[in-house]
């Protein structure tokens, strides 16, 4: 039986206003992964600070490598969630090798992590350089580079295609798939559904802070399907502006 990187269940917070998120069941197995879409506003940054523990659930149950949230070992945890978090004054080699020694690296072992992951993002030439001198793009890839250089068995990522050049996609897309090739669970929240088709095995959507269906990574016309579902969603909770 596959065993499962991420399991949520019943997991709900609400905020003022009514947004938040409601019973929502999600599941990462190892050697997969798993896509979240949605648009913007749906739910998808306040699902994964949650199952990080970032946010405190109200109700339900999440698990990381099948320990709790208040026992996980987040060494084996990498993520990035909204923007990129790099120390301005402090040049990209020495951020990664902090994050590195963070997630419980020796000096050693940080300075082979960081050598492998500078050469597999193409980031060698701006290691020098300090975090806030790089274009946003490059941040990116320097925040990406920290959630991914100790080879954690889980990594959460939301939205990391933002501000990436199509080559800066194209290296993500590889290094999750040699990833999940080897053993890591990956759940990934997007709305560019044409880029989480070629590296999903599951795609869950969310609408108004709830799971509301799946689509078919290999679906003909998967954007089609999306805003199908979330019209339904709409129409029948009476949100649809038709």
């Amino acid at each position: 039986m596959t065993s499962l990187r991420i399991e949520v269940h019943g997991m709900t917070r609400q905020f003022g206003g009514g947004a938040g998120v409601s019973s929502v069941d999600l599941d990462v197995a190892a050697g997969e992964i798993h896509a979240l879409v949605g648009l913007n506003g749906a739910g998808k940054t306040t699902v994964m600070r949650l199952l990080l523990g970032m946010l405190r659930p109200t109700a339900g149950t999440v698990t990381i490598n099948g320990q709790p949230l208040n026992s996980a070992d987040w060494t084996t945890v990498g993520h990035l969630v909204e923007t990129p978090l790099a120390y301005g004054e402090l040049d990209g080699r020495t951020n990664l090798i902090l994050a590195a020694r963070l997630h419980g690296a020796t000096r050693t072992q940080a300075a082979q992590m960081v050598d492998r992951v500078l050469a597999e993002l193409n980031l060698a030439r701006y290691a020098p350089v300090r975090a806030r001198r790089m274009s946003l793009g490059n941040r990116q890839r320097l925040g990406l580079a920290a959630a991914l250089q100790h080879d954690p068995q889980v990594i959460v990522l939301d939205e990391p295609t933002n501000a990436l050049d199509p080559a800066g996609v194209i290296l993500l897309r590889e290094a999750l798939l040699r990833r999940a090739a080897n053993g890591t669970g990956v759940l990934v929240s997007s709305h560019h559904l044409d880029e989480v088709a070629r590296v999903a095995h599951r795609i869950t959507v969310i609408n108004a802070g709830q799971v509301i269906g799946s689509l078919d990574p290999h679906g003909v016309d998967i954007e089609r399907s999306f805003f199908a579902l979330v019209h339904a969603d709409d129409t029948q909770h009476g949100r649809s502006m038709a």
